[in-house]
């Protein structure tokens, strides 16, 4: 039987296999046999990682329980490790694999360099849980970086002008990023002698030079910031999302964004937990891409476009969630829990709305809400497939973003600390508000409206079969899992965000948040209110014209 430590390593290293295999064996006829290979491997990786939950959720909730090394490589060797953060976040990355790889076959029907994309799609998921699994920084980066070179070619999948200036951008971004990163990484090395990532805490405990600490963590800032989408290296975001395929845009805005979170977090919770400078600078970073990533959507008129600029925003709301973790002090549990299930909550609700997308450009072949303006009046499992994902990432009451968004909310509340954190409230609510405005404009626009032209909507309304029954196993299932996450709050969201507790430096949480009292829903209601004002007044007073939705 195959060791538990050993499970690692296949996790990192079998999704890299099969990406090869799948382009060595395409054939004459190559993409439906990569495809296969493609959803094989990714359904194996899947149920191997769902095997860990099961094997160590009780040792993992708590300490490492899982340890693994390849000696030797670059120095430094591998070395990977499983906690309760890593697991939820490789079970995770591994489902969203799952059903984006379901929903491939039918969405590159007729496409040309598919097994290339099929290669390098499952390349990416081994580099991407090298980077949830790895134990020191060292082998964080060397697969941060694998992951940034292969999903550049999801990026420029198409190859046209588009797709080749917006992988252009995500690469130089990505590049930029991980040089300054190293910068960062040596740095950390040098003056604290040691990398890996459970020993930080104690060696940046006794170590003397803040100063030079604070530039070192400034440097892992810009790196894993850049792949977060984080102001001010947010700028591939709405570039890529729009050219990139339906199911790379799902997995970039879903998980590759939080491998840069993870890479914050770690470097927070490893060098700065409890230091209130730091955590200033982070929920300034924090304020500014929320704001900025919910202003963009509220203007975009690219369906797309408008879920990546919204992608921006809410990896805003995790970072003000990581800077209350470190301002609080010691008294961060509610912001922990919170950052940690806004994660989760922006994985699941993007997987689901990103695959929605793609099924509408798979019929359509177009994103502009004017062209794509009243597709799904008559397709009820794909509008209440949207409905779910739009009410989750609105924090309406009964979805998983209501939860999470609470929880980040009430850290605000509990810390007070004069106007400055009054008016990060505001913002927060504002913001939240916003949310909801641009996922109603969406929604109104695809599953309410009419279009303009009658002959258009008449051929919407007509189609019946726009996806088969695979990719609506994986849209469905995904809606389903999304729906049913957050109706059991105590029950599966809190559980879940008792894992992150050792990787955040949380003994135990020890509190029972009422979700439902008129406090906590008071908050919620007020940013619904705003998002209705902001969309009846702005959105539809404003940014339309004769009826047509203005890219203003």
């Amino acid at each position: 039987m195959m060791s538990t430590n050993v499970i690692l390593a296949v996790l990192v290293f079998l999704p890299m296999l099969g990406g090869v295999m799948s382009y060595i064996l395409r054939g004459t006829h190559g993409n439906g046999r990569s495809g296969l290979i493609t959803e094989f491997t990714a359904i194996v990786e899947f149920v191997l990682a769902l095997a860990l939950l099961f094997c160590c959720a009780d040792k993992a909730g708590k300490d490492a329980a899982l340890f693994f090394t390849v000696p030797g490589i670059c120095g430094f060797g591998l070395s990977f490790t499983l906690d309760g953060f890593r697991l939820i976040y490789a079970l995770i990355a591994a489902l969203m694999w799952m059903m984006t790889a379901l929903l491939c076959p039918e969405y590159f029907s007729g496409h040309s360099n598919t097994a290339r994309f099929y290669a390098f799609f499952l390349l990416t998921l081994g580099a991407t849980m090298g980077v949830f699994l790895s134990a020191d920084l060292y082998t964080t980066f060397l697969f941060f970086e694998m992951m940034s070179f292969t999903s550049y070619v999801w990026v420029a999948h198409e190859e046209n002008n588009a797709a080749l200036r917006a992988a252009d951008t995500y690469l130089a971004v990505a590049v930029f990023g991980g040089l300054v990163m190293l910068m960062g990484i040596f740095g950390i090395w040098h003056e604290l002698g040691t990398l890996t990532i459970s020993e930080l805490p104690a060696a940046a405990a006794a170590y003397g030079n803040k100063p030079l600490l604070y530039a070192l963590g400034c440097c892992m800032l810009v790196g894993f910031g850049a792949k977060a989408g984080a102001f001010p290296l947010h700028i591939w975001l709405p570039k890529a999302h729009p050219v990139a395929p339906a199911p790379a845009s799902a997995l970039l805005s879903g998980i590759l964004t939080k491998t840069g979170i993870y890479g914050i977090l770690a470097t927070t919770c490893g060098l700065f937990l409890g230091d209130r400078q730091w955590g200033i600078l982070i929920l300034l970073i924090g304020a500014v891409t929320m704001f900025g990533g919910a202003l963009l959507a509220v203007f975009s008129i690219d369906l797309k476009r408008t879920l990546a600029c919204s992608s921006m925003s809410q990896i805003g709301f995790i970072l003000i969630g990581i800077g209350m973790l470190c301002v609080l002090g010691e008294e961060n549990a509610l912001a922990a829990h919170g950052t940690l299930l806004h994660m989760i909550n922006h994985s699941l609700i993007k997987l689901v709305l990103f695959m929605a997308a793609g099924v509408i450009y798979m019929n359509v072949h177009a994103l502009d809400l004017n062209v794509i303006r009243g597709y799904g009046r008559k397709k009820p499992l794909l509008k209440v497939i949207f409905l779910i994902g739009a009410l989750a990432i609105g924090g309406i009451p009964c979805f998983g973003g209501y939860i999470s968004k609470t929880l980040l909310h009430e850290s605000i509340l509990e810390y007070g600390g004069g106007w400055a954190f009054r008016a990060l409230e505001y913002l927060f609510l504002f913001c939240g508000g916003m949310t909801v405005a641009y996922m109603t404009k969406l929604f109104v626009a695809i599953f309410i409206e009419k279009n303009v032209d009658e002959r258009l909507q008449e051929t919407y309304d007509s189609q019946k079969k726009y996806m088969n029954p695979v990719s609506t196993f994986a849209l469905a299932g995904s809606a389903a899992l999304l729906l049913v996450w957050g109706v059991f709050p105590h029950g599966l969201m809190d559980r879940a965000a008792e894992f992150g507790e050792s990787f955040m430096g949380l003994e135990e949480f020890g509190l029972t948040v009422s979700y439902f009292s008129m406090k906590n829903l008071s908050g919620a209601l007020v940013s619904i209110v705003i998002g209705a004002l902001v969309y009846l007044l702005f959105i539809r007073k404003l940014l339309m014209k004769k009826n047509t939705y203005i890219n203003a």
